[in-house]
């Protein structure tokens, strides 16, 4: 799997593709709603990506490439008797970080304008710090995208509910925090405790339990749309919710939702023994008192997600 993040233009994000999937995502746009991709490392570092523009009809593919500033931005016209192949090679080079990925192709520097100078935030110390720390809470969940995060700080209320951040200052100011996460993280050494779960997660899947992490569930545990995003022979389900991951963050331990689909408490039962089953196997505690009225809780447990953006 390449370690990239590939963003469709209506929204759809596709993490961690093989090689022959990327081909086929690259291949599939053309058509209206669906004309580019935009293709992010893992983790996602500000201003650098890849993005592939393609119209059906035309016989080229528009491949650009951002290595830092506006003033580090590539665009090449690939009109190759494959141009899918060669742009799918150079994105797959990129990717994997290879020397040279980009030789061969006729690139040229696009001159753009320079971003304006981003006036400073105008917060009191109490304002700065509940914002910051709002943002910092979520970076350490480890789910939300740069966007998600931009967005959330421009939403955060201010001085009586007046929003009073704007676009280009949450973006600085989330890229800053984003930055100092991913160096935190950098010094992480072996396997985390979320990819443990994830792990976990996947054995469950793969034993008919449709899992679902930082699941933004609403409603009831069975009735919360876990049924619609699982396999259609799926015996049951767990997950957990944003609320859950930040309890989870602050060292609260991580509460899970379980149950079968059929309704029956023998089968949230079984259903509940599985997962602690299958945390166990992958190094993770629970507790848990066998009823199936009460949630499992993952504890003690070291909280340290991963950025993948």
């Amino acid at each position: 799997m390449l370690p990239i993040t590939v963003c469709r233009e209506d929204g759809r994000r596709h993490v961690r593709v093989s090689v022959g999937e990327l081909a086929e995502l690259v291949g599939g746009i053309g058509a209206g709603g669906d004309l580019f991709l935009v293709v992010q490392r893992i983790p996602d570092l500000p201003n650098h990506f890849l993005q592939v523009w393609h119209m059906a009809g035309d016989d080229y593919y528009q491949l650009e490439h951002r290595d830092g500033g506006h003033d580090r931005h590539h665009v090449v016209f690939v009109d190759t008797p494959d141009p899918v192949a060669d742009v799918v090679a150079a994105m797959a080079g990129w990717a994997r970080g290879e020397e040279g990925w980009g030789d061969g192709l006729a690139w040229e520097r696009l001159k753009l304008r320079a971003p304006k100078r981003v006036r400073p935030l105008k917060l009191d110390d109490h304002e700065r710090a509940r914002l910051e720390g709002r943002v910092r809470e979520l970076l350490v969940g480890g789910y939300a995208t740069r966007a998600q995060l931009v967005e959330a700080a421009e939403r955060f209320p201010v001085s009586g509910w007046r929003r009073r951040v704007s676009p280009e200052q949450a973006w600085e100011l989330v890229d800053r925090m984003w930055l100092e996460r991913l160096a935190e993280q950098a010094r992480w050494e072996g396997e985390t405790d979320p990819e443990r779960l994830t792990g976990a997660f996947a054995a469950l899947e793969r034993a008919g339990i449709t899992a679902r992490e930082d699941f933004a569930a609403t409603g009831s545990p069975r009735d919360s749309g876990i049924r619609a995003v699982g396999a259609p022979d799926a015996r049951g389900f767990v997950y957990f919710h944003s609320g859950c991951t930040d309890s989870a963050a602050a060292g609260r331990g991580l509460p899970l939702f379980y149950g079968g689909f059929d309704g029956s408490s023998g089968t949230t039962t079984a259903i509940g023994r599985e997962v602690v089953a299958a945390l166990a196997a992958a190094g993770l505690p629970s507790e848990w008192d066998g009823d199936p009225d009460d949630v499992i809780t993952v504890t003690p447990m070291d909280w340290r997600k991963r950025l993948v953006g």
